[in-house]
């Protein structure tokens, strides 16, 4: 059987947010053409959190998108013949910078997928990505440029991140596989 082992609670993960956010701004050099894009499913709820922080600090207004990277992954045949497709909108990314976020970044298959649907809804300026765990074991050159934490996991190993938003409360876990 699994063990669950407790590494962000809320508050953690609140402090988290709220640094990811004031150096978001600090990296993008405001907020000026900036949009942020979450990745189905917690990604997107992480970034419209730090999309408030951002503009309850600064007063100004981001963009704001959804991806769903569901058909650009490279394992879709592994999926079966009807995969579960969530949204996808977008606001014009030519000229921007898009900050891609998402919960946990392992293999960089994901954010891979992720880059390549960006690149079908234009052509940003700039790309950077912002996670809220690095758990490591990455298959692609790929990295973060904003992380809230980093675990350290096995290959077998599960990083669930839960939102309040989904999950009925916030947390990260290390699911270690037995």
């Amino acid at each position: 059987m699994p063990t669950r082992t407790p590494v962000l609670d809320d508050r953690a993960i609140g402090r988290a947010l709220a640094r990811m956010a004031s150096e978001l701004v600090e990296r993008c050099g405001g907020t000026e053409d900036v949009v942020l894009v979450g990745i189905q499913r917690r990604g997107v709820e992480l970034a419209a959190r730090i999309r408030g922080l951002i503009e309850q600090s600064s007063g100004a207004r981001l963009g704001f998108g959804k991806l769903d990277i569901t058909l650009y992954r490279d394992d879709l045949q592994a999926i079966g013949p009807r995969p579960v497709i969530g949204e996808t909108s977008l606001p014009d990314l030519d000229g921007k910078t898009v900050v891609i976020v998402d919960d946990v970044l392992f293999t960089g298959r994901t954010v891979r997928a992720a880059l390549d649907e960006c690149a079908d809804f234009g052509r940003p300026r700039r790309v950077l990505l912002c996670v809220l765990v690095d758990r490591g074991g990455r298959e692609l050159p790929i990295q973060a440029d904003i992380v809230g934490g980093s675990v350290t996991a096995g290959p077998r190993d599960r990083v669930d991140v839960l939102v309040s938003e989904l999950d009925g409360r916030d947390a990260v876990e290390l699911v270690r596989a037995d």
